[in-house]
């Protein structure tokens, strides 16, 4: 694991420097399989392909997740940082807005699944992935 390349990749997310592609490939090289954001622990959990984990806490201030989940409104929040209109801290905002409380990014299998706190989701395939 390379632990300290990954720390550095989220940083760097958190602080809205990267794009999510950026982000996807950075994480592919360093052994990353998937991982899980927490919204209310402000936490990301990294799955890497040797089977380790390892837990990071978010340097970003979360707001309170909406208790309705919006699947219009995280599918909006995706646009935008797809066009990169909006960076991560923004992103974050406005999932949280929608309503999402979690969501878990499967790198090698391509997509993205956004949580509501009622069990509401979104699948979010990566652009031209199915």
């Amino acid at each position: 694991m390379n632990e300290q390349a990954i720390r550095e990749i989220l940083a760097e997310t958190h602080a809205g420097k990267l794009i999510f592609p950026e982000v996807v490939g950075r994480m592919l090289a360093a052994g990353v399989e998937s991982y899980f954001v927490d919204v209310p622990r402000a936490e990301d959990i990294v799955y890497l392909r040797d089977g380790t984990t390892l837990a990071v806490k978010m340097h970003l201030t979360m707001d309170a997740v909406a208790e309705e989940f919006s699947e219009g409104g995280i599918v909006a929040a995706i646009r935008a940082a797809q066009r990169d209109e909006i960076r991560y801290p923004e992103f974050m905002r406005q999932a949280c807005a929608a309503g999402v409380v979690a969501y878990w990014a499967f790198l090698t299998g391509k997509k993205v699944i956004y949580f509501g706190r009622q069990g509401g989701f979104h699948v979010e395939h990566f652009p031209g992935a199915k």
